[in-house]
């Protein structure tokens, strides 16, 4: 009898599953179903339920609470995570990348109780930039966060990693300079001062020269941070003051004190 020939029909034939074996199946699931057993035991031994009450139902309700319990601390490190970023998001400045007033102010506080509990010294320089305003008038607000950004890059280049450098608001910006005192931290600000002119800021072609004045407070003990934020603030105008006290044009021979210049 001649066996007739088989034709393909052009479809592809799924291959036929393959059956586990049931011995490894058995194996799986006797390790799982051990170590869940470990684990209820354990759970039961922690809530104080003898081995004799350990009954079907009592199992199942364990590995159950097991499960709610497991649940919950994933959902909290969820949250945990969460809440981390958004304190990180509160603690950093809107437009420039160091940390803001909030963050700075904490900062300077732990300091001051740093310095209060080991005899530590340390300083904070105050940097307030020079007609700012006239750079936003001039060349438009983008002009003026270009400048803030090139400000906040020359201080942090020249800082150490033991400092922080925080935006207190405006164009004002604070160091925090760890391990500092006063006679230090005047050559750092002197420093600072020089590294923010020393690179105008360029910007849509335009050579922008960036000029600072700068307070330095040394922290006492018993001071605040907000009476240290004072402190620097009052010497920086001291300053400030004093360059605008020297750019003042000389009266001519002869001319009254009270005259304008360029009259009498």
């Amino acid at each position: 009898m001649k066996i007739p020939e088989i034709r393909s029909t052009g479809t592809t034939r799924t291959a036929a599953p393959q059956r586990r074996n049931p011995a490894a199946a058995a194996a799986s699931y006797a390790s799982s179903s051990d170590l869940g057993v470990a684990a209820t035991q354990d759970s039961a031994s922690v809530m104080g339920i003898p081995e004799p009450e350990l009954t079907p139902k009592v199992r199942q309700a364990i590995m159950t609470l097991m499960q709610e319990v497991e649940g919950l601390r994933t959902e909290m490190e969820r949250v945990n995570s969460r809440l981390a970023h958004m304190e990180r998001l509160a603690d950093q400045d809107t437009l420039v990348p160091v940390p803001n007033r909030r963050a700075f102010v904490r900062e300077m506080s732990r300091v001051i109780s740093y310095n209060q509990r080991y005899d530590a010294v340390s300083s904070l320089v105050y940097f307030d930039l020079n007609d700012f305003k006239q750079i936003n008038d001039k060349y438009g607000h983008a002009a003026g966060d270009a400048t803030l950004m090139h400000v906040a890059a020359a201080l942090t280049e020249n800082l150490r990693e033991s400092d922080m450098l925080g935006r207190l608001g405006g164009d004002e910006f604070g160091v925090i300079l760890s391990h500092t005192d006063a006679a230090q931290a005047l050559e750092k600000g002197r420093q600072l001062a020089h590294a923010i002119m020393a690179k105008p800021v360029d910007y849509e072609g335009a050579k922008i020269t960036v000029t600072a004045s700068y307070g330095i407070t040394t922290f006492k003990p018993g001071d605040s941070a907000q009476e240290a934020m004072e402190a620097a603030d009052r010497a920086m105008y001291e300053q400030k003051n004093a360059l605008k006290s020297a750019v003042k044009p000389t009266p001519k021979p002869g001319a009254n004190p009270g005259d304008k210049p360029g009259t009498g």
